[in-house]
């Protein structure tokens, strides 16, 4: 095939002249730092997911942070999560100085296996840390039930799940009601709803949601907006170690434009995704991804699992010289230097599963100014790589397309 006439990344936020009205207004106001529009923005999110609270953060990563702190994860304790996910997840389990042990992911998917979890508990288990992975809820049904039948705190690492819903108790619910005990978000470009950078908590928790307040602004006692308004002078006092974890009015103002648009986002990136499950399903050795019937994905990403005989860094090497932008599989953070010391982290078994995702899964380009034929032209430059039309042994219905460990 011949080059594309056009380039297609992989990823392109959704940005106009409302988020740049948004921005001017809080330019204009001369509070340009954690203020009223973050408020709003904390409590027009709540609002959107169904949860009693939500805490505007600077990233997910420090979410994460507070999250974990805020369950009492502390030195020496471990927090079972998975390997197949951005570093970032176990590096705030670390930043407690505790142990991340890493599990397998399932057979049919990218998600964390629930079999596996129960098996990696000890009397050191302090938090269950589970990934909604590139949108695509975990299932959290089995999950909080060993969380319960353990009195283990569930945290919702939901980086890449704004807008996406799960069936919970025969009604549907986005992500971050919370179902677990606190849910954490990204807001970064790469993901549905941005805020240019930052992260939101949910919880049902008033004292949870206190803590992450304290320890988000240096352990201060005082907010700034108490005391901006105040009609008598007021000493802040900081009463425990806090962190600099704040987001900006400038970025909360951008986020509630974003917020207005997501339901949009969401059902035009549905509407991709089901494209793109009509133009590659049924190409032999050729996986593409699958919602469970309790699962509704935002599809931050659509990823699909090439078949064996193909090198992964050479499709995406030709997709790239037609024009068209890429990403490997999911990384495997006990794969990275970081993470080589003994000391880094503990593994649960095998993580067959894991490892295969990343070497053998591409994720295509997927945003909602996408059109229906962008779609097909990345279809059929796929599909035109010689190997991946080239006829195999189809799996058995139902097989997993990724190794199992064993």
């Amino acid at each position: 095939m011949s080059e594309t006439s056009r380039q297609i990344p992989v990823a392109k936020p959704v940005l106009d002249d409302r988020e740049v009205e948004a921005v001017r207004r809080v330019v204009l106001s001369g509070w340009v730092t954690q203020g009223p529009e973050v408020a709003a923005f904390e409590n027009e999110f709540a609002d959107f997911v169904g949860s009693a609270h939500a805490c505007a953060v600077s990233n997910c990563t420090t979410a994460l942070h507070l999250a974990l702190a805020c369950v009492g994860v502390g030195a020496g304790d471990e927090v079972i999560t998975v390997s197949h996910t951005f570093i970032a997840t176990a590096n705030a389990i670390r930043y407690c100085g505790a142990l991340p042990v890493f599990v397998d992911i399932e057979a049919s998917g990218y998600n964390v296996d629930p079999e596996l979890i129960e098996t990696a508990i000890t009397p050191r288990t302090k938090a269950i840390l589970c990934v909604h992975q590139l949108g695509m809820p975990c299932d959290l049904r089995r999950i909080v039930k060993i969380g319960k039948r353990y009195s283990i705190p569930v945290i919702e690492d939901a980086a890449c799940a704004a807008g996406s819903e799960i069936l919970w108790e025969g009604q549907w619910q986005r992500i971050g009601k919370p179902h677990g005990d606190i849910a954490c978000f990204s807001f970064h470009p790469r993901k549905v709803l941005t805020t240019g950078d930052g992260g939101m908590l949910t919880t049902a928790s008033d004292e949870y949601d206190r803590k992450f307040r304290l320890w988000r602004q240096h352990g201060m006692s005082v907010p700034d907006t108490v005391r901006h308004g105040a009609k008598q002078v007021i000493y802040e006092a900081y009463p425990e170690l806090g962190y600099n974890y704040r987001m900006t009015d400038l970025q909360a103002a951008i986020g509630r434009e974003q917020l207005k648009r997501l339901p949009a986002l969401v059902d035009r990136r549905r509407a991709l995704a089901e494209k793109y499950s009509e133009h590659l399903s049924g190409t032999s050795g050729l996986r593409t991804p699958s919602e469970p019937h309790w699962a509704r994905s935002n599809w931050q990403s659509y990823c699909v699992a090439l078949p064996s005989r193909l090198d992964q860094r050479e499709v995406m090497q030709t997709m790239l010289d037609r024009g068209i932008s890429t990403r490997r599989g999911v990384m495997n953070i006990h794969l990275e230097e970081a993470y080589a010391g003994a000391d880094t982290h503990r593994l649960s078994g095998s993580l067959g599963r894991s490892v295969a995702a990343q070497e053998r899964s591409v994720i295509l380009p997927l945003y909602a100014q996408m059109t229906d034929d962008d779609v097909a032209l990345v279809a059929e430059e796929l599909l035109s790589i010689p190997t991946i039309a080239a006829p195999t042994t189809a799996p058995p219905s139902g097989a997993s397309y990724l190794p199992h460990s064993g």
